[in-house]
């Protein structure tokens, strides 16, 4: 059997107040083109479907889209868990009929274990769903003691192996953060205080893993234990990742093959630093002008509309920072002793910004004095 591991789509996300949908529609369209070409048997989402609890019309319709042609047009079965973004009511909506057509969604944890099969009679893979899940749900649920996230994992892994016990192929999803796993600025914490981590030890006795919440793909404890990542760059600190989803074929011995298949973006995220005019000349003749962009300007003096001219050549800036303005390593301070002896260089800098032109002797002289006036003042 082959599997399609992804998660995190996130859809319905803005990143600085710009939508983000067009990129998702993009990146998902090439996810169903890859189920097509590639002989998907099963395609697996391993939670944050939506990127909030409520998710915007445009975002529900998007993911309509996606799932009629992957279930319907293509016949291909989709198991999808809720995470800790979505709202696990709302995305459970018709989830009963709904697997009837193929599409298997999993918002809460039940009573009892309950596999999903899947496969040819007599040769079925058994997949095994946990959405996000606190511990007061687990206690709750289960009226137990579970104090962490890790202590919850573990009792609820080792009931799943239990009913399992080895018949078969067994493939869990889970939505979680793995001990050590490497983190973005883009994932929400699952909890206060540091005691989210689960280890990866509770996962061993299954024969792949498909994990979601941590946005960088990555496997942690064994080749089988996996996160597949986000399906796009979500923060400035993924400019490094490479976003790709993972096929796994897995026969009676586990996963025998796995790989990983890249997406393009339909804008990348970057990062540019240097100074002004440079960065000028060079967006001009760059092919990926249209990415989206933080820039850090390392420009000394006072500028005029910076973005304003940065988009003149990459329209998608974003962010904007001024290392430049750091003196030694460390910000300057805002005490008032230092901006007394900094303010008339910086009016220079924007006179000449907005007229072209210098301030005369006398022009300096007068700004002066107003200034001298004006710290009088603050200091009577």
């Amino acid at each position: 059997m082959r599997l399609l591991h992804t998660a995190d789509w996130h859809i319905g996300r803005q990143f600085h107040n710009l939508s983000l949908l067009e990129d998702q529609r993009h990146v998902l369209g090439q996810i169903t083109d890859l189920i097509e070409s590639r002989q998907v048997d099963v395609l697996l989402v391993a939670g944050d479907i939506y990127d909030r609890s409520v998710p915007p019309a445009a975002a529900v319709a998007l993911l309509d889209e996606v799932l009629n042609r992957i279930c319907l047009d293509l016949g291909v079965p989709v198991i999808m868990i809720a995470g800790n973004h979505d709202g696990p009511e709302r995305l459970a909506f018709g989830a009963r009929h709904l697997s009837r057509a193929g599409l298997h969604i999993v918002t809460h944890l039940s009573p009892e274990p309950e596999p999903i099969l899947l496969g040819k009679p007599g040769r079925e893979v058994a997949f095994y769903a946990l959405p996000y899940a606190d511990p007061a749900s687990v206690r709750q649920l289960f009226d137990n003691d579970v104090a962490s996230h890790d202590e919850a994992m573990a009792f609820l892994t080792r009931r799943i192996l239990e009913h399992h016990a080895g018949r078969g192929p067994c493939v869990l999803l889970s939505h979680c953060f793995l001990a050590g796993g490497e983190v973005s600025e883009s994932e929400r914490p699952l909890s206060i205080g540091g005691a989210e981590w689960v280890s990866a030890d509770h996962f061993k006795g299954f024969d792949y893993v498909a994990l979601g919440h941590l946005h960088g793909r990555q496997c942690r404890g064994a080749e089988h234990i996996r996160y597949a990542g986000s399906i796009l760059k979500y923060s400035f600190s993924e400019t490094r990742h490479h976003k790709s989803v993972t096929l796994v074929d897995l026969d009676d011995a586990g996963a025998s093959h796995i790989e990983q298949v890249e997406l393009q973006p339909l804008h990348d995220m970057r990062i540019l630093e240097g100074e002004l005019d440079p960065l000028l000349a060079q967006g001009r003749d760059d092919p990926q002008r249209d990415d989206y962009l933080l820039v850090r300007l390392n420009d000394r003096h006072a500028i005029l509309d910076i973005m304003g001219k940065l988009r003149t050549v990459y329209p998608n800036v974003l962010h904007l920072e001024r290392p430049g303005l750091m003196v030694g390593g460390a910000q300057r301070s805002l005490q008032r002793d230092q901006l007394k002896r900094g303010e008339l260089a910086m009016f220079r800098d924007f006179y000449r910004q907005v007229r072209g032109e210098e301030l005369s002797a006398e022009q300096q002289s007068l700004i002066s004095g107003l200034l001298e006036q004006i710290h009088r003042g603050d200091e009577a």
